[in-house]
């Protein structure tokens, strides 16, 4: 009697692009197979750390739910890590991770590939359908600039989040638009002598 190679269960879903980036690197990677799907397509552009909208209209019939929350955003946000961050966290990405687990790809605990995941992973990447950064992120890019925006693209986690927060918020610099602000001048008192 034939055996099966894996166990019966839900029926497996055919993968799409974000299913797959998903599996070889988190949300992360999804939010920026999207960016650079989006900016390929010029429905984005990107300059240095910046994104905003591009000259190509969002037709909503063929665009992916991920594509979609990210150009929207890219109307309001233009910080690329800021984008990354919502587009990673966000229910459109939310939902790619609970299908994988409900098909048995991903861990439910830990959200870790599971052998079958890792499977599917690998036959995806073999049949050579998806373009090399959804497998190896920024560093399969050839527009080198792009992979360092990318790479750069990172909000520190936890405190060094609240504390580059606090910080852009008492820098008289950060959004002034002129010297109407109060005098930060310095009081002096800093140098100590030495022996």
């Amino acid at each position: 009697m034939p055996t099966s190679p894996e166990p019966p269960g839900p029926a497996q879903r055919d993968l799409d692009l974000y299913d797959i980036a998903f599996l070889a690197g988190g949300g992360r990677r999804v939010a920026e197979t999207a960016l650079i799907t989006l900016r390929d397509r010029g429905v984005i552009k990107v300059r240095g750390s910046r994104a905003r909208p591009g000259d190509t209209p969002v037709e909503q019939g063929e665009i992916h739910p991920v594509e979609r929350s990210l150009a929207e955003l890219c109307a309001e946000l233009d910080d690329i890590a800021v984008l990354l961050d919502f587009v990673r966290r966000g229910p459109e990405v939310v939902l790619i991770r609970a299908q994988l687990m409900s098909d048995g790809s991903l861990t439910c605990f830990r959200h870790r590939v599971t052998a079958l995941g890792r499977r599917r992973l690998a036959q995806a990447q073999a049949r050579g359908t998806w373009p090399a950064h959804v497998f190896e992120g920024s560093t399969a890019l050839k527009d080198r600039r792009l992979a360092r925006t990318l790479d750069n693209a990172s909000l520190p986690s936890g405190l060094g989040r609240a504390l580059a927060r606090m910080g852009r918020a008492l820098d008289p610099d950060h959004g002034a638009s002129g010297s109407d602000g109060p005098d930060h001048g310095s009081s002096g008192g800093g140098g100590g002598g030495g022996d």
